[in-house]
C-alpha cells in the first residue's frame, strides 16, 4: 500500500510573513494591512531607529539653518554699519582737511572787497574756490538772513527799541562767513544781528 503524501508542517510558534511590497504573483504593490497578517507586529524596530536618527537629523539641519541665519544677517548688519562708519570717517577727514582752507579762502574774501583780487591772483583765487566749491564746501550767512544761533555767532546784537510786539533777528553785518561741508558745520559766521519788527 501507499501511503498518502506527508504535508509539511511549521513547528509551533514559528510563523513566515511575507513583507515584500511588491506580490510576486501579480506583480502590484501591497497596501500596509496585505504585508503585515493580522496580529503580527507591524513597528520595525530597524524602521524606528532609522526615523528617529532621521527626525535627530531635520531637528540638527535646522537649528543649524537657523544658526547660518542668524549669523548671515549678523554679517549683513556689521557690513552695513561699517561702510556707514566708514563714509562718517571720510567725512570728517574732508571737513577738517577743508578747515585747513578757511584762512586761505577768508584772505582772498578780503583781497576781493579791497579789489586787489586781480592779474594772476584772481585767477589762483577764484581756482581754489572752485576746487574747494566741488568737495562740497558752501558758505552760508548774508545780510538779511534770519538768525539761526546753530549756524550764525553774533559779535554784536542791536536791540529794537520801537516797542513792536514781535521782532525777528537778521544779519546786518557778516564778519566771517560760515562754512558747511554737507550737514556739517565746519566754521560758524560770525556776525552782527539786529531787532526788527515783523
Amino acid at each position: 500500500m501507499t501511503q498518502p503524501p506527508v504535508e509539511p508542517t511549521q513547528p509551533e510558534g514559528f510563523t513566515v510573513t511575507d513583507k515584500r511590497r511588491i506580490d510576486p504573483q501579480t506583480g502590484e504593490v501591497r497596501a500596509d494591512s496585505q504585508s503585515a497578517p493580522a496580529g503580527a507586529e507591524t513597528a520595525d524596530p530597524l524602521a524606528a531607529a532609522v526615523s528617529a536618527d532621521v527626525a535627530a537629523a531635520e531637528g540638527a539641519l535646522a537649528e543649524l539653518t537657523a544658526d547660518l541665519q542668524r549669523v548671515h544677517a549678523e554679517y549683513a548688519n556689521y557690513r552695513k554699519r561699517v561702510d556707514r562708519d566708514r563714509e562718517q570717517m571720510r567725512d570728517l577727514v574732508t571737513a577738517a582737511n577743508l578747515a585747513e582752507f578757511l584762512p586761505l579762502l577768508d584772505d582772498i574774501g578780503r583781497a576781493r572787497e579791497h579789489g586787489e583780487l586781480e592779474g594772476a591772483f584772481r585767477s589762483v583765487g577764484e581756482g581754489l574756490e572752485a576746487t574747494i566749491s566741488k568737495l562740497g564746501l558752501s558758505t552760508f550767512g548774508a545780510v538779511g538772513e534770519e538768525f539761526d544761533p546753530v549756524k550764525h555767532e553774533a559779535m554784536t546784537h542791536t536791540a529794537d527799541d520801537s516797542g513792536a510786539a514781535s521782532t525777528t533777528t537778521v544779519i546786518t553785518a557778516v564778519y566771517q562767513p560760515g562754512y558747511v561741508f554737507g550737514e556739517r558745520i565746519v566754521r560758524p559766521a560770525r556776525v552782527a544781528v539786529a531787532d526788527q519788527p515783523e
